[in-house]
């Protein structure tokens, strides 16, 4: 795996920063967008795994995530890591991408897609969902703000551990977890939650979709259930669904191989 950095310029009320990038294998690009509030450790697995073989894995640490400093947005828009992806793509060359992203990442990948539909080659989202927050989701954003401004990380790892992986998950996924929760900054989780509340839905927008698109579920998902999953790829015309057993909401760490199998079969497809 290689790290680099590349500056995103200022926009809008968004401050200019680095983000680092990691990348792995050859062939074409795929943007591996991570979920909240993680990084992308989260990649790890799949950046060792076959789909190396296949495109060259760039996986990012979103602005205020992992190695990317937090530059101290008020707000984390989906539109805002949107845009840092496609300077990351043009960094790199530009073109279009695979374009991958769970939970957070994949209402950012929405958002790229909506955005820039041409540099979206396919699209894989997995344990996210298209329609924005409710009353009662906003409602729990606001709570976690308040959580974490008062208790810290900690307090943050422990109320989300339960929810991210299925039961009986291994206690070093766990560790594993806990180490990137507990290491993301404060400001960062605030402005995370802050665009997760505030985000738009892209429900409209899936009938439109017109790249190659696959929805991956995990079984035991209670944050994105799978019946969230399957309206997406019912939604977009062409989609593809895939319901991953004995994971739940981060199928890539719990279940990377079958993950890299389906993602894999999908790209040679598209």
């Amino acid at each position: 795996m290689t790290t680099t950095t590349i500056l995103v310029p200022a926009a809008a009320a968004h401050a200019a920063t680095t983000l680092a990038v990691h990348t792995a294998g050859r062939g074409p690009l795929a943007l591996l967008l991570h979920g909240y509030p993680l990084d992308h450790r989260m990649w790890l697995d799949v950046l060792r795994s076959p789909l190396a073989e296949q495109r060259t894995l760039v996986a990012l640490d979103l602005r205020g995530h992992g190695s990317s400093p937090a530059p101290g947005d008020a707000v984390h828009t989906m539109e805002r890591f949107a845009a840092d992806a496609i300077a990351v793509l043009d960094a790199l060359g530009g073109g279009s991408a695979d374009v991958v992203g769970l939970s957070m990442g994949g209402y950012a990948a929405l958002a790229l897609a909506a955005r820039f539909p041409q540099r979206v080659r396919s699209l894989v989202l997995t344990n996210t969902r298209a329609a924005a927050d409710g009353d009662a989701a906003r409602a729990g954003r606001d709570a976690a703000i308040a959580t974490v401004l008062q208790d810290g990380r900690a307090a943050i790892a422990q109320a989300m551990l339960g929810k991210l992986v299925a039961p009986g998950a291994d206690a070093v996924l766990r560790a594993r977890l806990r180490t990137m929760i507990e290491s993301t900054p404060v400001e960062t989780i605030v402005a995370d939650l802050r665009g997760l509340r505030d985000r738009a839905d892209h429900t409209a927008l899936l009938p439109q979709l017109t790249m190659p698109t696959l929805a991956i579920a995990g079984e035991h998902d209670a944050i994105t259930p799978p019946k969230d999953l399957q309206a997406i790829a019912d939604a977009v015309p062409g989609g593809r669904f895939v319901l991953v057993a004995g994971a739940a909401h981060l199928v890539p760490m719990e279940q990377p191989a079958a993950f890299a199998q389906h993602v894999g079969a999908f790209w040679a497809q598209s």
